[in-house]
């Protein structure tokens, strides 16, 4: 029997296939490119490996295009194919089930089975990891906290997989608001595991929320390696600095980054749309003119209309299209979640529901420039806004969306109270789009007292 590199019992022989198996689990923690070339070289070599297989088709199913859901069966045939050539190890039946549960519109109960493998296997870091990604989608930051700190104590500081699950603890720390205690985490990881890109974006994350913008392109400063090697995760980081440069009034930087670094590959990934919509919608709030730049982000969302995998997905490609004015293919996205949220039944439909159909309302009207219906629909669907998954930071572009659609239909008030709860929400601390805001509702308050005294 061996083991693999994060210790656990793996059915496969020493030599290389072990290796290339080695090589895919370590480019899954650090979000690594080369992730399916070694895992097409596991599959060729050890067919009957059916935990690869599972893994396989977990990847394709954390993509989030329709498209690939007839590749993820097809993997998850082959994997239960695979289990009766071969008899899998104890620790490999629950990958298969968590696909399978996916599959059947399932993603909690796919979660779940990751569990059942920690219980027992506390140190598996490919299980930690693989529960931790399905609970981002989901927006499940308080269980993506609770399953990591529960196999903390399994993480010896010679384990292989430290430095890793540190990385992930300092995500679930910064998602649950522990920013002291995230960034700690968070520097920990890096210094264990040099290529711990999710490691170095959660200390990213945790100078966005406690707006520290100059603490933030510090810490991505010469730091570049550590994120060199990813997918097109690596946009995504690059996504966060240009945020940073952002909050400290520098849009040209911003704009720099978006055309060099995070559309240059202008691919229709749903994280990379989402990257680019809100960046420009951002820039867009704080009266930059970003020219050209959404036309190609809408074409790309209005071939996606009907995917329906991602509420989180969805909202990005309304966002491309109501910016640019297309009219058909935003009634189409629209009509499209509508009936998913009436047809209900599945954990992506009810996010379809709540909080999607009531943002995507709120998009269409911010788009036409209905403000004051804008802020209803977004204000309806901001305590849900969680459940749309991904992080604070990337749900922030509808909350600011929000305040903005507020103070254009002058309901200074309960702008002024969003703003309010956002800096609680973030530990007590203003950033400049905060800070700039206020100062509007400042300026209107004044010219409105300004206003209402009488002429001697």
């Amino acid at each position: 029997m061996q083991n693999d590199i994060f210790r656990q019992p793996v059915g496969l022989p020493a030599g290389d296939v072990l290796e290339d198996w080695n090589a895919v689990l370590l480019n899954v923690m650090s979000h690594g490119a080369a992730a399916p070339v070694h895992l097409a070289r596991v599959l060729a070599a050890a067919p009957d490996f059916a935990k690869a297989h599972a893994v396989k088709g977990l990847f394709l199913m954390l993509l989030g295009r329709r498209e690939l859901i007839a590749d993820a069966r097809s993997a998850l045939a082959e994997a239960r194919a695979a289990m009766e050539r071969q008899a899998p190890l104890v620790n490999e039946v629950p990958f298969v089930d968590a696909l399978a549960d996916w599959l059947d519109a399932r993603p909690e109960a796919a979660a779940e089975r990751f569990e059942i493998v920690l219980t027992d296997h506390p140190d598996d870091t490919l299980a930690m990891k693989m529960g931790h990604a399905i609970r981002f989608v989901l927006g499940d930051a308080t269980e993506m906290r609770a399953s990591v700190e529960k196999v903390l104590p399994a993480y010896a500081p010679d384990h292989p997989g430290r430095g890793y699950v540190l990385g992930c603890h300092a995500f679930a720390l910064e998602e649950t608001g522990a920013y002291l205690k995230a960034e700690i985490a968070g520097r920990q990881a890096l210094w264990m595991a040099a290529d711990d890109a999710w490691g170095l974006h959660a200390v990213a994350h945790v100078h966005d929320m406690t707006g520290n913008a100059s603490r933030g392109l510090d810490w991505l400063s010469g730091r570049e390696a550590a994120w060199a090697h990813c997918n097109n995760f690596r946009t995504h980081v690059w996504w966060h600095k240009a945020l940073m440069h952002l909050d400290l009034g520098q849009a040209d930087a911003a704009l720099a980054l978006y055309d060099r670094d995070i559309r240059h590959d202008r691919t229709d990934d749903y994280r990379d749309i989402s990257n680019a919509t809100s960046l420009l919608m951002r820039l867009e709030l704080e009266g930059v003119d970003v020219g050209t730049r959404w036309e190609e982000l809408a074409e790309l969302s209005a071939n996606r209309t009907e995917d329906g995998c991602l509420i989180f997905a969805d909202l990005h490609y309304m966002l491309a299209l109501t910016r640019t004015g297309r009219n058909d293919p935003a009634a189409a996205l629209l009509a499209r979640i509508g009936a998913d949220a009436a047809r209900g039944g599945s954990e992506m439909r009810r996010r379809m529901a709540r909080p999607g159909l009531p943002a995507a309302l709120g998009l269409e009207a911010f788009g036409d420039g209905r403000f004051d219906v804008a802020f209803a629909h977004l204000s309806e669907a901001r305590d849900t806004m969680q459940l749309a998954g991904g992080s604070h930071a990337q749900r922030d572009i509808f909350e600011r969306m929000t305040i903005d659609a507020g103070l254009r239909a002058g309901r200074l008030e309960a702008a002024e109270w969003l703003l309010d709860d956002r800096r609680r929400k973030r530990g007590g601390h203003d950033d400049g789009y905060s800070a700039a805001r206020r100062k509007l509702i400042n300026s209107a308050r004044a010219a409105a007292a300004q206003q209402s005294v009488p002429a001697e």
